[in-house]
């Protein structure tokens, strides 16, 4: 069945090579035909136009002199030109002068005075009436007729380009198989397993075909999205049959696997879909080339829309890899100080040419300010552009897209708002779920797998923050809002902090961290306010300092290089000069048996990053020595 369904598929694509280049070759032929037509009749109209010059010329001092005699001498020459049947020559007052006829025997009727100048076609002669001047003054008028074979010239062509049309076809017709050989049996190879895979639940198949490059890469990405999937199939199976004991909970197990078998199944389906839509536009690209192929910059179009779709078929396998390795927990973000213009203009740089060609109006609004975030900026900037990409995808063509950021707090809240479908109340809560999509339908003009969103919400909450979907109903357009926690900054925070009260304290604080960025920063913000402020970026280093410096405060990192924070704050316990210093852990661990871990060793509060200077003035402002 898969064996005839691919063959079908080869026959189709030489069929639509075949009918795409029989079109172009009737277009062709008919713009050659009709280009060849009017410069044969121009041709004549030149040609007999010249011939009634040259008889006008000759023939003036005839009619100044009243001779027809060698009017009609003149028009005698015409013999040589056998196509012009008959002409003649007529006075300034419109009788005729002198006649000439090719053949006496099929002698023609000549008009009794002459016509309007210039050149007509009846029937099947071309007859050309020119004037006969003489110092400026028209003395008469030249009148020609030849025999004008159309017929005969398209006729004859019709024959050559008949020809050629069947010799193209069939060199067409061997260059289309060839060329869907090449490319499009790896493709191929991908949907028929993953039809196969849908309709038997075999998920040991594979794609045997091997290939170089994006498509390699793609059939690559897909065998290992079929392994993970197998791998989850097989441990639902085998929770299904722990549960079996217990009547309730089997039911409810059973309720979730037919709901993750009819995800799974849609998910297989429109996978099998969404990997054959970009073989259109790859048989189209192959259809350019072999037609355009002496044009360059046509052959260039087609290969970037080839590559552009297959990027798209891999970027799907790559967004389904993403959510795997977060499931897992296999994927790791780099945190790290940021400023969000940099991140929103990656996002941009990401999302602007689809929003371009689907004709949207974007509006970005972001503080002039400089906004500083810890996290990833990779994977922030993708969050962005999955949002961005999402409001394009089911926003009618020539809709309005706005992304705006607003500080609040210690947050940063990016909102991306469209005027597109719309979201059902009833899929407000579920939208953000693997597969889930607001359009669902048969007929639905945009395309994707559902895994979006759900990627978005991951890598967010992977950087402490929120997402959430908010919409009218259908048709009312939605906007998508994502929150992060901010990172104080020195050159960014010190304008705008505000002095410290009359009555308030200063103190001796010392910081240990080994990310240079953050802890200069947070000691350059303290330092701003008054305090005195010692930075260590090791354990071994600020357990130095510490007897000397006896801060009244201690913000310790947990994974500090040398000496660790817990070991670093048993330490610092046991030196008499800081019994009363106040020992916070400032660290990125925050599951309870990392706060209770913190203090038993000793800390009196547990900060988990990022955290802002707000913070850190709480615990100033609340506790002291």
């Amino acid at each position: 069945m898969i064996a005839r369904a691919a063959g079908s598929v080869r026959i189709k694509l030489i069929l639509t090579a075949l009918a795409t280049t029989f079109v172009a070759l009737v277009v062709t032929t008919v713009s050659m035909l009709v280009y060849d037509l009017q410069s044969f009749q121009q041709g004549w109209v030149d040609d007999l136009t010249t011939q009634a010059e040259l008889v006008a010329t000759a023939s003036a001092p005839a009619l100044s002199f009243n001779d027809p005699r060698a009017a009609r001498q003149n028009l005698g020459l015409l013999r040589v030109r056998p196509q012009i049947e008959a002409g003649a020559i007529y006075a300034a007052n419109g009788a005729l002068f002198a006649s000439y006829v090719h053949t006496p025997s099929e002698m023609p009727t000549l008009p009794p005075k002459p016509g309007p100048l210039g050149y007509a076609i009846e029937g099947g002669h071309m007859v050309v009436t020119h004037p006969i001047v003489e110092e400026g003054e028209r003395i008469g008028t030249v009148y020609l007729s030849a025999s004008y074979r159309l017929l005969d010239r398209v006729q004859s062509y019709a024959l050559i380009l008949l020809g050629v049309t069947l010799g193209s076809l069939a060199l067409a017709a061997v260059v289309a198989h060839r060329l869907q050989q090449t490319i499009t049996r790896p493709l191929l190879a991908v949907t028929d397993v993953a039809r196969a895979v849908m309709l038997r639940r075999d998920y040991s198949l594979r794609v045997s075909e091997r290939d170089s490059g994006e498509i390699g890469t793609l059939i690559d990405a897909f065998n290992d999205m079929l392994a993970e999937i197998s791998r989850r199939s097989n441990a639902l199976q085998d929770a299904n049959r722990t549960l079996e004991h217990e009547m309730t909970v089997r039911q409810g197990a059973e309720r979730a696997l037919l709901l993750a078998d009819r995800r799974k199944d849609e998910f297989l389906a429109t996978l099998a879909h969404e990997l054959r839509n970009p073989l259109a536009p790859i048989r189209t690209g192959l259809d350019i080339m072999r037609i355009n192929a002496s044009d360059p910059l046509a052959c260039d179009r087609a290969r970037s829309i080839m590559e552009r779709q297959l990027k798209q078929m891999v970027r799907l396998v790559d967004d389904l890899l993403d959510v795997s390795r977060i499931n897992t927990g296999k994927l790791t973000i780099r945190r790290e100080q940021l400023m969000l213009q940099d991140v929103v203009n990656d996002a941009l740089e990401l999302a602007r040419p689809f929003i371009a060609s689907q004709g949207h109006t974007l509006h970005v609004q972001v503080p002039e300010q400089a906004v500083y975030l810890v996290g990833d900026a990779t994977r922030l900037a993708q969050v962005i552009s999955n949002l961005l990409h999402n409001a394009a995808k089911y926003t009618a063509r020539g809709g309005s897209i706005t992304l705006e950021a607003e500080v609040r707090a210690a947050q940063v809240e990016l909102r991306v708002r469209d005027n597109g479908i719309g979201i059902a109340p009833a899929l407000l809560q579920d939208i953000f779920e693997m597969f889930i999509q607001a359009d669902s339908s048969l007929e639905r003009s945009t395309a994707g797998l559902g895994v979006g969103l759900s990627l978005a919400r991951k890598l967010v909450e992977l950087h402490g923050g929120s997402v959430h979907a908010d919409s009218s109903g259908e048709g009312q357009g939605s906007t998508f809002s994502v929150t992060l926690p901010l990172l104080a900054e020195a050159s960014a925070a010190a304008p705008v902090v505000e002095a410290l009260p009359s009555n308030a304290r200063l103190h001796r604080i010392l910081l240990a961290d080994d990310n240079v960025d953050f802890v200069n920063g947070i000691g350059g913000l303290l330092r701003s306010m008054g305090h005195q402020v010692h930075i260590s970026h090791d354990g071994k280093q600020a357990l130095a300092a510490a007897e000397a410096f006896a801060p009244e405060f201690a913000f310790l990192d947990i994974g500090l290089p040398e000496l660790n924070g817990y070991d670093l704050a048993r330490s610092l316990k046991r030196l008499p000069a800081l019994r009363h210093t106040v020992l916070v852990a400032v660290t990125g661990w925050g599951q309870q048996k990392d706060r209770q871990q913190a203090f038993e060793a000793g800390f009196h509060h547990h900060l988990v990053k990022p955290v802002s200077i707000d913070q850190f003035q709480e615990i100033l402002a609340q506790t002291g020595p």
